[in-house]
């Protein structure tokens, strides 16, 4: 017996259909915190002095580094999540950085489940954690650039058929 043979509904169906959310799931996660990560890192760029007086009430080595740095990181490193070009890399140092986050302005966090999902930090720390994971998906920069040449799944998936040669 072939071993397809065996598979269930749920194996032959449903699976597949989930599989097909993939893609279009991870360029939502991209996109949305991608955005979210700008926003926070343009507003930390935007009033330095008020990102820099908050580090060092932290007790960040060199606050006024650290809030360029960060703001930067995350200014930039959204819009790279965002369009999806080095998605691995960046989500890596914005994971980084909400586990920075996490252990110094969000220690009381780690009380519980339920104060640690709450916590400001989780949702930018999940979606890193997500892209790092899974990479970007299909659509993204990152899969144009690893796609070989002559390959044309994004023109048949835009015009439906494939291109007279």
């Amino acid at each position: 017996m072939k071993p397809t043979a065996s598979k269930s509904f749920y194996d032959r169906v449903a699976i597949a259909a989930f599989d097909r959310l993939r893609d279009p799931s991870l360029l939502f996660v991209r996109v949305l915190w991608g955005w979210m990560f700008f926003q926070t890192g343009y507003g930390k760029l935007g009033d330095l002095t008020g990102t820099t007086e908050f580090f060092a009430s932290l007790g960040l080595p060199v606050p006024f580094v650290n809030a360029v740095f960060v703001g930067a990181l995350e200014c930039g490193g959204g819009l790279l999540l965002l369009g999806g070009l080095a998605s691995r890399p960046i989500a890596l140092l914005l994971l980084g950085n909400m586990v920075v986050a996490y252990l110094t302005a969000h220690r009381d966090a780690f009380g519980s489940v339920r104060s640690f999902v709450g916590a400001e930090p989780y949702p930018f720390l999940l979606a890193a954690l997500l892209v790092l994971a899974f990479g970007p998906g299909r659509w993204s920069i990152d899969a144009l650039l690893r796609r070989p040449a002559g390959h044309e799944d994004i023109a048949v998936a835009v015009a439906g058929s494939r291109p007279q040669a």
